[in-house]
């Protein structure tokens, strides 16, 4: 009977560590990157020698190279939604967005230094492979980027789109107006501070203007179609920015015995409407409300340091299509005197004017209105009158010119840069 347990004992423990459907050991790490890729749903690619782009040695945000072009590894926006799609995808870096997901988790996390040094040692061990390969990185985004606030770095990376604008090295004069305080912290003046901030974030990208409303001569609103045409044709302002300020809200929080120091959140909504002068009505509306992660700030003060980035926040969201929006105006100035020879404009340096620049002049032409919708279309220009060259610069913002052909100006004649 013994005999017979003990063969039967050996038979089992044999069978057990023998037995057909067990797994085998992951330990054979030279088998499994490969056998991983090719079942993997993400599709197979190839750098430029040839090498395989795996799934498994790469981590959410590392950038490869295809043919020239970089691919960033991030996560699949369908992923989820649509059956079978993958969790991470490569996909081209200039048509790479971050999701608010994203952005959410990077601002909570704040990026210990850990990771940034680790990350730092990953994109220079790529950019030392990519040297060693002799491989170029493709460049698909535009010369013009959006400039961000003060902290955002890193939060928002959308390139700003290419766009082709009317007389682009000109800067269009736009009138600021005070921004309309709706919000419950009105002895805050926060009203004041979003003004400032907004004319200094569109000041900043060097192709607009801020006119100071109080040097104009005109009464009564400024967004009065009368005023809008004085503004037009005098001052050669091509927009006026009115907008409000609302629904701010704040929140705070404060772990007791594993932080003393105080974390703030702040929502903030800004609305924008730019009026066209030359129309004299709206041109566009807009309306940016901030990501309420974003807004995150601790310690002193942190409450109202996050209204601050809070409002930050919504002008930026707004910035890239407002300036788009300013800049499809064509740019104009005005004769401003004579003297002997010499026609003086009231532009010059500070709008991009260039000595020995060519202008086009003509007489204020009519407004043309959609019969249906009795709407003003815009102006049309008035009688063509000839040519000047630009002089000198002078001034901050003047310059004057001679006559290259026709004649007969006037005061109120309109000038345009003349398109190459």
């Amino acid at each position: 009977m013994k005999k017979y347990l003990t063969f039967l004992l050996v038979f089992l423990l044999f069978a057990c560590s023998s037995m057909p459907f067990s797994g085998k050991k992951t330990g054979s790490a030279k088998t499994a990157p490969k056998e991983a890729a090719a079942k993997s749903d993400t599709p197979a690619q190839k750098d430029d020698r040839g090498d395989r782009l795996d799934v498994l040695d790469v981590k959410p945000g590392d950038i490869k190279i295809l043919d020239g072009i970089e691919y960033i590894y991030t996560r699949n926006k369908k992923y989820m939604l649509t059956p079978y799609e993958p969790e991470y995808v490569w996909i081209r870096k200039d048509q790479y967005v971050p999701g608010l997901g994203e952005v959410v988790s990077t601002a909570l996390s704040g990026s210990s230094k850990k990771d940034r040094e680790e990350l730092e040692s990953r994109l220079a061990k790529l950019e030392e492979d990519y040297k060693k390969k002799g491989l170029a990185p493709q460049m698909a985004y535009p010369a013009q980027m959006g400039a961000m606030p003060p902290g955002m770095t890193g939060y928002m990376t959308t390139p700003a789109l290419p766009f082709a604008y009317p007389s682009p090295k000109m800067k269009r004069k736009v009138i600021v107006l005070p921004i309309t305080d709706l919000t419950n912290y009105k002895a805050e003046a926060l009203g004041e501070l979003a003004t400032r901030r907004l004319v200094s974030r569109i000041e900043n990208t060097n192709a607009i203007i801020c006119v100071d409303p109080g040097t104009t001569n005109l009464t009564g609103s400024l967004t009065d179609p009368k005023n809008m045409k004085a503004l037009n044709e005098i001052y050669g302002v091509q927009a006026v920015l009115k907008g409000t300020l609302s629904d701010i809200f704040t929140s705070t929080s404060k772990i007791e015995g594993k932080d003393e120091k105080e974390t703030a959140f702040a929502i903030s909504k800004m609305g924008l409407d730019v009026y066209n002068t030359e129309t004299g009505t709206i041109l566009k509306q807009f309306s940016g409300r901030n990501p309420v992660f974003l807004s995150r700030e601790k310690g002193d003060l942190s409450t109202e340091k996050a209204k601050i980035r809070a409002i930050d926040l919504s002008i930026e969201i707004i910035a890239d299509d407002l300036l788009k929006t300013v800049l499809s105006i064509d740019w104009h100035a005005r004769i401003a005197s004579f003297e002997n020879e010499k026609v003086y404009i009231n532009a010059g340096r500070l709008s991009g004017l260039d000595k020995g620049a060519i202008l086009e002049v003509y007489a204020p032409g009519e407004q043309i209105m959609d019969s249906r919708t009795n709407m003003p279309l815009g102006k049309v220009k008035g009688s063509y009158k000839g040519e000047l060259k630009v002089g000198e610069l002078f001034g901050i913002d003047a310059s004057w010119a001679t006559s290259v052909s026709g004649g007969s100006f006037s005061a109120s004649d309109l000038v345009y840069l003349k398109k190459e």
